[in-house]
């Protein structure tokens, strides 16, 4: 029902001869973005994760460029420093620890100032994964590792939902080991820990001298599975055809890396800082460092407690949400021109995201009211008019939107959420089943049929949907219970 993403990406280019490497082949690119607008909280885990790799990577003989929340622009001038660096041979190493968003079967690197309300904005602002190795690779590198903890539902997940959860395989060129935090499709809970689970598990790994780096992420892999009882399963693809390792030899670490870098200190974002000797072109002018808006406190009442029934949500504003940065600049658009449709629907999906339906429910007339054919308007007001128990009128403006577009998955989805809750189980299913044969990955459909066939009388086949569910989002059960449904 909503795009589940988070993520941290590494990326690990290593070096092509099979004899030891030097120091000063091996680079790296380490970047934590926690502090995104649009998002309730900054994330706990991505600075301290980005600096704790960037200390262990520059121990290790790299020479390391570490950025921190950096922006579009940031981003995009820290790849391309890495891109001047990288020589036929070389070592290359890219962490990033974010969000991440699976578009058109592509993972891509959120900077923190992406303006994502359509699929396409994913493409716009993201970084992909597949373009960066492929970058790298037209580089000459030899060998391109990239480690990715990108599983993290995201804030931009109530703006488009005909997503997959999580993040894509990726197509990769020859010589190239990738690793997810997290298995293809899914995202992991936030564990309310200063570090992540993988980052713990793959510094321990990285640590043990004269492991190749496959044994390496495969050791990570299985401490992160056995650590999270099986609830957080790394995936790996490998290309590789050189062998590499991170602490090559005898065990011995170089005794100084080539430019060390002090530990960053906490600059203002989004300004990176870099370690990384000049490469032979010159180095574009870096980003002056400007402090990112701040990110609104977590507002959204918590759903009930499991031994007390959840309640509909009554839509009622949040406290203080008209401070949220977002929702300012869309209402001070709408001073200037009360007849914008698109910011009226991008304020409402804001306002829907934070939990206040009424509001989104009084955007959304409005933006149909200036367009009557938008469709995206009617399947959103069709679900915010859901959790607020406004089942009828939900019911006809998904009926609407699925008229203006039939087929269309969102409506789908919405529609089978107002039967669900409406008690009509097999109009349910059969609305579940439609938007499932579009997108077999949409979670909310599956977790959606199997309440809805459990309360048909199939309970076997209804917990198996459930399970799958779960297995693919662990928040999906709270997510429903905050819509009355459980």
């Amino acid at each position: 029902m909503r795009i589940r993403l988070t993520l941290l990406v590494a990326l690990i280019l290593s070096a092509a001869s099979i004899a030891p490497s030097s120091a000063a082949d091996r680079f790296a690119l380490v970047i934590g973005n926690a502090k995104y607008p649009d998002a309730d909280a900054p994330l706990k885990e991505p600075i301290n994760d980005a600096r704790d790799i960037a200390d262990e990577l520059k121990r290790d003989g790299f020479t390391v460029d570490i950025g921190e929340n950096l922006n579009g622009e940031g981003m995009r001038r820290a790849f391309e420093r890495l891109y001047g660096h990288v020589k036929p041979g070389a070592v290359a190493l890219v962490f990033f620890s974010g969000f991440g968003i699976q578009s058109n079967r592509q993972s891509f690197m959120i900077p923190v100032d992406a303006q994502i309300w359509t699929e396409p904005d994913v493409r716009r602002d993201g970084i992909s994964l597949e373009t960066v190795l492929g970058e790298i690779n037209n580089r000459g590198a030899g060998v391109k590792i990239a480690l990715v903890d990108a599983s993290r539902r995201n804030p931009f997940e109530r703006r488009f939902r005909s997503f997959s959860a999580g993040l894509a395989p990726v197509i990769a060129p020859n010589g190239t080991l990738v690793m997810y935090s997290a298995a293809l499709s899914s995202v992991i809970s936030d564990n309310g820990s200063d570090h992540s689970l993988f980052v713990q598990e793959l510094l321990k790994e990285i640590r043990v001298p004269d492991l190749m780096a496959e044994e390496t992420l495969n050791r990570t892999r299985v401490g992160v599975t056995r650590a999270s009882r099986s609830e957080q399963v790394p995936w790996i693809s490998s290309s590789l055809a050189e062998d590499f390792s991170f602490i090559p030899g005898s065990g011995a670490r170089p005794s100084t890396p080539v430019n060390p870098a002090p530990s960053p200190t906490p600059a203002p974002p989004p300004g990176p800082v870099a370690a990384l000797p000049p490469p032979a072109a010159p180095t574009p002018t870096p980003l002056p460092r400007t402090d990112p808006p701040p990110a609104p406190k977590a507002e959204t009442p918590p759903p009930p407690p499991a031994d007390k029934p959840a309640q509909p949500n009554d839509g009622s504003a949040p406290p203080n949400i008209a401070d949220d940065p977002t929702i300012k600049a869309l209402t001070d658009k709408l001073i200037e021109n009360p007849d914008d449709a698109g910011a009226h629907y991008r304020r409402g999906q804001v306002y829907a995201s934070k939990g206040a339906y009424a509001l989104a429910v009084k955007d959304f007339d409005d933006a149909i009211r200036l367009n009557p054919k938008d469709v995206e308007a009617y399947n959103n007001r069709c679900w915010a008019r859901t959790v607020i128990g406004d089942l009828q009128a939900a019911l006809r403006d998904c009926n609407e939107a699925l008229r203006l577009r039939p087929n269309f998955v969102d409506a789908l989805d919405s529609r089978g959420l107002v039967n669900l809750k409406s008690g009509m189980a097999k109009n349910a299913i059969a609305d579940f089943d439609a938007a499932l044969k579009i997108n077999p990955r949409l979670t909310s459909s599956l977790y959606g049929r199997g309440l809805a066939k459990k309360n048909n009388g199939s309970i076997s086949e209804g917990d198996l949907d459930i399970s799958n569910a779960k297995a693919m989002d662990p928040n999906i059960v709270k997510e429903f219970a905050s819509y009355g449904v459980r």
